[in-house]
């Protein structure tokens, strides 16, 4: 009973998260310049350079950082190709019904912006 237990364990926590740690290692030996990544505290970047356990990421234009290699927690993938998503933006926005809404204003009723209530 306990090694079926034992078993029951390791195909359902230990096997995954070795697989898991295996594929990140071999993710963070495989990046290279050019690579477009996204790091464990959420900023995106492209490999300018990679040299060891050190990599220079271009995060914004003209603006490259130094990041630890295991600080990568993935590639960016691309799911469309540029051009779709350039032909969506183009596309015109469906109309809302004018008069089935009311009209959104920055001001309220009392004139303030802010949403507080007016003071005398």
């Amino acid at each position: 009973m306990i090694v079926v237990l034992f078993a029951l364990v390791w195909l359902l926590l230990v096997r995954p998260q070795r697989k898991r740690s295996v594929e990140q290692r071999e993710l963070l030996t495989s990046l290279e310049p050019g690579d477009e990544i996204i790091s464990t505290g959420g900023l995106f970047g492209v490999i300018q350079s990679a040299e060891g356990d050190e990599l220079r990421v271009e995060i914004a234009d003209g603006l490259v950082v130094r990041m630890a290699r295991r600080a990568v927690a993935g590639l960016v993938e691309r799911d469309e190709e540029p051009e779709t998503a350039a032909k969506e933006l183009e596309s015109p926005q469906t109309p809302v019904e004018s008069g089935t809404e009311e009209a959104e204003s920055p001001h309220s009723a009392d004139g303030s912006t802010d949403g507080a209530p007016k003071r005398s």
